[in-house]
C-alpha cells in the first residue's frame, strides 16, 4: 500500500528538489552566522586576529618649508546607490549610507621667497615680506571618526558576500567622501585663515627681533 507521503515525493519534480536543496543549505549558512552572534556560541565561531604585518621601511624624507597655518574639521554623510540596469534592488544593488570626518589643512610655502619678496630697511626696524597665497593640503580622511551608518544589498549581493572577503567594499565611499571634503575646504575660509595666522606668527617673530614695523603682503 502506498503511503500519502510516498505519493507526494513522487510528485515532486526534479527541479523543485535541486530547489529545496539550495535552500536547506543557504538556509543552514544563514543559521550559522546568527549563532555565531549568540553569547555562548561567540568564541565557536568566531575569528582571531593576528598582525603579522612587516617593519615600516623609510622610503624617503623631504624637507618641508612651508608653515602650516591653518587645519580644518569637515564632516559629510555620503548617500551612495548602485542599481543594476535590468534587475530589481531586491535581487540586485547596494546602498551605502556613510559618514565621512576628515580634515584638510591649509598652509604658505615659504621655500619659493627670493631676495626681492623680503625688503628690510638699513636700520633693520622695518620689514616688508611679499608671500605667496596660501594654498590647500589633500584632505585626509580619519578612519576613528568615519563610519557606515547603514549598508543595503539585494539577495544577489549578500549571497556574493558570503564566499568572497573584499577588503575595498568601502573604497568607493571613502573616495566620495574624500572629494566633497576637499570641496567644502575650497568653499570654506581656510586659505584666507592661514594668511591671517601666517601674518601674526611673521610679525611676532620680526616684533621680538627689533622690528617696529612689519609688512606682509600675499601675491602670486
Amino acid at each position: 500500500m502506498t503511503t500519502p507521503v510516498k505519493r507526494l515525493q513522487g510528485r515532486i519534480p526534479g527541479w523543485a528538489k535541486v530547489l529545496i536543496a539550495v535552500v536547506v543549505v543557504l538556509t543552514v549558512m544563514f543559521a550559522g552566522i546568527r549563532l555565531s552572534l549568540l553569547p555562548g556560541l561567540r568564541e565557536f565561531f568566531g575569528t582571531e586576529t593576528k598582525d603579522r604585518s612587516g617593519p615600516a621601511l623609510l622610503k624617503s624624507i623631504q624637507d618641508m618649508s612651508r608653515y602650516e597655518a591653518a587645519s580644518g574639521n569637515f564632516q559629510v554623510v555620503v548617500d551612495l546607490e548602485k542599481d543594476a540596469k535590468y534587475l530589481p534592488d531586491a535581487l540586485r544593488g547596494t546602498r551605502t549610507l556613510y559618514v565621512g570626518a576628515g580634515t584638510v589643512d591649509a598652509y604658505v610655502d615659504l621655500g619659493g621667497l627670493g631676495d626681492d619678496d623680503v625688503t628690510v630697511d638699513g636700520d633693520r626696524t622695518s620689514a616688508t615680506l611679499r608671500l605667496p597665497h596660501a594654498r590647500l593640503g589633500k584632505p585626509a580622511l580619519d578612519p576613528d571618526r568615519s563610519y557606515a551608518v547603514s549598508k543595503q544589498r539585494g539577495l544577489l549581493d549578500r549571497l556574493g558576500d558570503l564566499f568572497s572577503d573584499n577588503p575595498n567594499s568601502e573604497q568607493a565611499v571613502q573616495k566620495l567622501a574624500v572629494k566633497h571634503i576637499g570641496e567644502a575646504a575650497k568653499d570654506s575660509e581656510l586659505t584666507s585663515r592661514a594668511e591671517t595666522n601666517t601674518t601674526d606668527m611673521l610679525e611676532g617673530l620680526l616684533h621680538s627681533l627689533g622690528f617696529t614695523e612689519v609688512k606682509v603682503t600675499y601675491g602670486p
